[in-house]
């Protein structure tokens, strides 16, 4: 009786989900754009320096598209859409996964449903107003900038140069707090391996926010490249 109830349980949650496994489902929702739009399901192709790999290509219906397909593991990815300029990023990873979003800005698409895209949402949506202030301060002392530069003014150049470098080491610390407050996410490990983009990269700090990690986290493609850097950076500074 117990395993008929677990099996008929088990065809109830498929029924209601559609996702089976490592299923995903992106279901995407956009108005303004006729039938036949081709949507493009792309992602990096960290095999060459540059460009994407083509995933999947569907088309828009009603307003609607969707991706289905299998996700052995979270991975970043881009959706496009023909004739369109921008594009923004998902994260296809088991589960549902919805998108909205608005022809006319199309790169502040909101995606939602599993736990790493209402990350992205969240983490997007904090550095959007670290991003609207600092283009107000552009906006604001761009004239004076240009004249101190005219002027040969360093004093005024420095200070403003000064104040814009704070936005920047604000992204940073709003990073690191992440990373600290969510060792389960998917972005966190990305947000660690990026740090080894710097020149200056502090080996110590990259090795204390990796230990951090969550261990499914660390088993991800991101976070096992991070484990193999930093015991490369380990045999290094042996041999030394």
């Amino acid at each position: 009786m117990k395993k008929i109830i677990v099996i008929a349980l088990s065809a109830f949650v498929m029924s209601c989900t559609g996702i089976v496994g490592n299923g995903f489902k992106i279901s995407g929702e956009i108005k303004g754009l006729p039938d036949g739009t081709n949507v493009f399901l792309e992602k990096q192709n960290v095999s060459a320096a540059a460009g994407v790999i083509a995933v999947d290509t569907v088309q828009v219906k009603n307003g609607k598209f969707t991706f289905e397909g299998k996700a052995e593991e979270p991975e970043i990815h881009s959706v496009r859409f023909d004739k369109t300029q921008g594009g923004f990023i998902v994260v296809v990873e088991k589960g549902n996964i919805n998108v909205v979003i608005n022809k006319d800005s199309i790169q502040l698409a909101k995606v939602s449903g599993t736990f790493n895209n209402d990350e992205l949402t969240k983490y997007n949506a904090e550095m959007m107003k670290i991003q609207k202030r600092m283009m107000a301060f552009q906006n604001k002392n761009m004239a004076a900038m240009q004249e101190a530069q005219q002027k040969k003014d360093t004093a005024v150049m420095t200070k403003l140069s000064k104040e814009y470098s704070g936005f920047q080491e604000e992204f940073t610390t709003s990073n690191y707090k992440y990373i600290e407050s969510n060792p389960k996410s998917f972005l966190s490990v990305l947000l660690v391996e990026g740090m080894f983009n710097d020149p200056q990269h502090d080996i110590k700090k990259i090795k204390k926010y990796y230990d951090g990690l969550d261990a499914d986290v660390k088993n991800t493609k991101p976070g096992k490249s991070i484990k193999t850097k930093l015991d490369g950076e380990k045999k290094n500074s042996l041999k030394k």
